[in-house]
C-alpha cells in the first residue's frame, strides 16, 4: 500500500476509532460476562449451550450495530441485556425455569420488541410506566446478586478482599475500567495461585448450538414480560437518550425492529435479548471515538470484526470462568452489578410522589418469592403499578 493510500485509510478510520471500538468491547464484553454465563447456569444450560448463548449474543450486537450505524450514518450501539440476564438468573433460582422453556421466553420477549417497533401506541405506553417503579423493579432484581458479595469474599477472604478493595479505588480512579480490570485480574490470579480448579483452558472454535424453544404460559410472563420491560426500561430508553444527548436523532422503530429481530432469530442459540446499548453507546457517540460526529459510525466496522472474532472463541472464556471457585465468581459478578445498582437505587428514589409505589416494587422483586410459578420481578412490577393506579384514583 503506498503511503498517500495509508494516509487516507488513517483519515478515513482513525485510531482513535479504533481504540474506541476495542475500548467499548472490552468495557462490555469483560464487565458483564459473568452474569451471562451465571444466566445460563441457573437455567441448567450444558458448556455448550452456554457457549453458543455468548457467541450468538456476541454475533448479533456485531451484526445489529454494523447494519444500523452503516445504514443511519451514525453511531448505534447495540448491546446484550446485562440486567435481563441478572433477571434470568433470579428467576431461574426461584423458580425452577428449564433451559428450552427459557429460550421460549426469548423468543417472546422479541416479538413483544417488535410490535413495540410497528405500534408507536404500545411505545408510547411502556414509557407512561413510571422511571421510579422500573428502577426499583431493576434495583431488586441485581440486589439479589450484590447481597451474595460479603458471603463470597468470607469464603475467601485472603484472595476475594483485597480484590473488592482494588475494585473500589478504582472506582475512585477510573470507573469506567473498573470492573474490566478486576474481571481480568481476579481470573489470571485465581489460576496463578491455584485457586481455580481446573488448568487454563486452551482457545478453540465455538459452533452454535440449536435448542428447539418450549412455550409455557408460566415462563413467558414470569421471564418473558420482565425481560422485556427490563430491557425496555433499562437499555433502550436510555440507550435512545445517549444518542440525543450527543446529537443523534435515534432511529428508534427500525432499532427496536431489528434488535427485537435479531433477537428472535437468535434465541434458539441461547441469545437472550439484543437492546441498545447505554453507557458503552456514550464511548462511541463521543469526540474520542472521531472528531467529526458525521463519521462516529465508522466505529461500527471493526466493532463488527471484534465482536465476532470474540464468538468464534466464546468457549473458550465461557471455560476459564467455569473454573473459577464459586466465591470468586459470585464476587466478580456481584462487584460488576454495583454500579447499576446505585443507577437503579438512585432511579427509585427520584421521584417522592411515587417513593412508596416503587418501594414496594423493589421489596417484592427483592423477595425472589414466585407465585404461581412465575418470578417475582412481574410481580414487584404490578404491585408498585397498583399502588401507583390507586393513590393516583385517591388524590382525583
Amino acid at each position: 500500500m503506498s503511503q498517500v493510500a495509508s494516509r487516507r485509510v488513517v483519515d478515513w478510520l482513525p485510531a482513535s476509532t479504533l481504540i474506541t471500538a476495542a475500548t467499548t468491547i472490552i468495557v462490555g464484553f469483560v464487565s458483564t460476562i459473568p452474569i451471562v454465563t451465571d444466566a445460563a447456569r441457573s437455567l441448567g444450560a450444558t458448556p455448550g449451550q452456554t457457549a453458543s448463548w455468548v457467541a450468538a449474543l456476541c454475533y448479533g450486537m456485531a451484526v445489529t450495530t454494523f447494519m444500523l450505524s452503516v445504514f443511519y450514518r451514525m453511531p448505534v450501539i447495540t448491546a446484550w441485556s446485562t440486567p435481563g440476564a441478572v433477571l434470568i438468573a433470579t428467576s431461574a433460582v426461584a423458580s425452577g425455569y428449564g433451559y428450552a422453556e427459557a429460550l421460549g421466553a426469548f423468543v417472546f420477549a422479541g416479538v413483544l420488541m417488535v410490535i413495540t417497533a410497528m405500534v408507536k401506541p404500545l411505545a408510547r405506553l411502556i414509557e407512561r410506566i413510571p422511571t421510579s417503579i422500573a428502577a426499583a423493579m431493576l434495583a431488586g432484581v441485581l440486589v439479589q446478586y450484590c447481597l451474595k458479595v460479603p458471603g463470597a469474599i468470607k469464603a475467601n477472604p485472603l484472595f476475594l478482599l483485597p480484590m473488592a478493595l482494588l475494585f473500589l479505588l478504582l472506582r475512585l480512579w477510573k470507573p469506567m475500567l473498573a470492573v474490566p480490570i478486576t474481571v481480568v485480574l481476579g481470573i489470571v490470579g485465581a489460576f496463578l495461585t491455584g485457586t481455580s480448579m481446573d488448568a487454563l483452558p486452551a482457545f478453540a472454535l465455538t459452533p452454535l448450538e440449536w435448542t428447539t424453544p418450549e412455550f409455557h404460559l408460566q415462563t413467558l410472563i414470569g421471564i418473558g414480560l420482565p425481560l422485556y420491560l427490563v430491557s425496555m426500561a433499562s437499555q433502550n430508553l436510555p440507550g435512545f437518550a445517549v444518542m440525543r444527548l450527543a446529537g443523534y436523532p435515534p432511529p428508534v422503530s427500525a432499532a427496536l425492529g431489528v434488535t427485537g429481530g435479531a433477537s428472535v432469530l437468535l434465541a434458539p442459540f441461547g441469545s437472550h435479548a439484543i437492546t441498545m446499548a447505554a453507557i458503552t453507546a456514550a464511548l462511541c457517540s463521543g469526540p474520542d471515538c472521531h472528531p467529526d460526529p458525521k463519521k462516529r459510525w465508522l466505529v461500527a466496522p471493526p466493532y463488527l470484526v471484534l465482536y465476532c472474532a470474540l464468538g468464534l472463541v466464546s468457549g473458550s472464556f465461557v471455560a476459564l470462568l467455569a473454573a473459577l471457585p464459586l466465591p470468586v465468581f459470585t464476587t466478580l459478578a456481584g462487584l460488576a452489578l454495583l454500579s447499576p445498582l446505585m443507577g437503579a437505587i438512585q432511579g427509585m428514589a427520584k421521584d417522592a410522589k411515587d417513593i412508596d409505589a416503587a418501594a414496594v416494587a423493589f421489596l417484592v422483586t427483592a423477595a425472589s418469592v414466585s407465585f404461581l410459578g412465575i418470578g417475582s420481578a412481574f410481580w414487584g412490577l404490578i404491585a408498585g403499578l397498583v399502588l401507583h393506579v390507586v393513590k393516583g384514583a385517591m388524590k382525583k
